[in-house]
């Protein structure tokens, strides 16, 4: 339900309700009360904690989501709309207005979107590549360091 709020999110009024209806609801996680805004959030500064020097349970904020937004390739790197993450799904900027929602999508997507679904059928995979994609030399893309995600394994 997510996932589809986030993609409707610009052409669909309810749509954008239910996107911060289903942010803000808060949850229990360890003990603790915060919105499921927060913990999608950590789930993705995890992704990076150790590339963006971020303490293990920190929050993703704008500055971090943006840095780390190019780096997220769908099965291949390549700047192209079927590989570059955040093309394919319409988000050429990431700022205080949508950091949250990018995050939010990717997180979404790995756990109930087609991300999930291309995972358990087809063993795609969402992979990190290097921190400056976008200054690397097409030489450089192509032999690039490239993490598989695995929401499962993260933060252990």
């Amino acid at each position: 339900m997510l996932y589809d709020a986030i993609r409707a999110f610009d052409t669909d009024k309810a749509a954008r309700e239910d996107y911060y209806r289903i942010m803000d609801t808060e949850i229990e996680v360890r003990g603790r009360q915060q919105t499921i805004r927060e913990q999608i959030l950590r789930i993705y500064a995890m992704l990076f904690c150790d590339d963006m020097n971020l303490e293990i349970g920190a929050v993703a904020g704008p500055d971090e989501v943006e840095a780390t937004a190019d780096r997220l390739y769908i099965g291949t790197a390549g700047f192209d709309p079927d590989h570059w993450y955040r093309m394919k799904y319409g988000f050429p900027v990431i700022d205080e207005d949508n950091f949250d929602r990018f995050a939010a999508l990717v997180i979404s997507d790995l756990k109930a979107g087609p991300m999930h679904e291309a995972m358990m059928k087809h063993g795609d995979m969402l992979l990190v590549g290097e921190r400056n994609p976008l200054q690397l030399t097409e030489e450089e893309r192509q032999s690039q360091k490239l993490v598989a995600i695995d929401l499962n394994s993260i933060g252990r």
